[in-house]
């Protein structure tokens, strides 16, 4: 029986955890192969399960977990989201000029199927949501995936040239997030968002460099910054 794909990570309790469980989403889904139609919907159900279980009342050092799984034979994809907190999350069913309350109504309409489950080894709960994923789409020629999985020897597309990808090392930014710099064969190295989408394709496989390995640029100039829209 074949392993399933998963990747699990912790977040914060801060409101930009929603927004990188999306952009780890992508990323893994995009490595995975998945079709597109199920990473929108994936995004919504992960993005409503992170947002509850930060509004659950637990102390702020507690984290919220985040796994998820593609099973090829199952043909699924499972979301789970963990938090600190007791009791079970129910579906509400607020009025028309209500705001808020609708975010499991979501997760009910497009999930497959959900549940809650009590951790076995530690305190508070898992909310999971399942997604029909049965088939990995074939992989293009070009595609779109986070800067965070980029590896070298691919190509990416900066400004209409292909340039290919000596080294990717990934550091912290001021600001506290993942910035990945990319050793490029042309010019300095390019600094981006872990998360910032690039168009790449495959090119000739390269040795991985290591986070201390520093690419050489031709000549003293300021780091591009990746561009925003295509």
């Amino acid at each position: 029986m074949a392993e399933p794909k998963q990747v699990a990570f912790r977040l914060p309790r801060r409101r930009s955890s929603a927004p990188r469980a999306r952009a780890m989403l992508h990323a893994a889904l995009g490595e995975w192969r998945i079709d597109q139609d199920v990473v929108g919907t994936a995004e919504l159900v992960l993005s409503e399960l992170v947002t509850n279980a930060l509004r659950v009342r637990v102390p702020r050092d507690r984290q919220v977990g985040v796994r998820i799984a593609h099973s090829r034979e199952d043909g699924l994809l499972r979301l789970e989201v963990s938090d600190a907190g007791a009791g079970r999350p129910e579906v509400r069913r607020p009025a028309v000029d209500e705001t808020g309350g609708r975010g499991l109504l979501l997760v009910e309409s497009l999930a497959h199927r959900w549940g809650v489950e009590v951790r076995p080894h530690g305190i508070g709960k898992t909310v999971w949501a399942e997604l029909k994923a049965p088939d990995l789409t074939a992989e293009p020629v070009e595609r779109e995936i986070a800067a965070v999985t980029i590896q070298p020897g691919q190509q990416v597309k900066l400004w209409g040239l292909w340039q290919t990808v000596r080294s990717a090392r990934g550091e912290r930014s001021p600001l506290g997030g993942l910035v990945m710099v990319l050793g490029l064969d042309d010019g300095p190295p390019l600094r981006v968002d872990a998360a910032e989408p690039l168009t790449v394709r495959d090119g000739e496989p390269e040795r991985a460099t290591t986070g201390e390995e520093t690419p050489p640029a031709t000549e003293e100039r300021p780091p591009r910054e990746a561009p925003r829209g295509r």
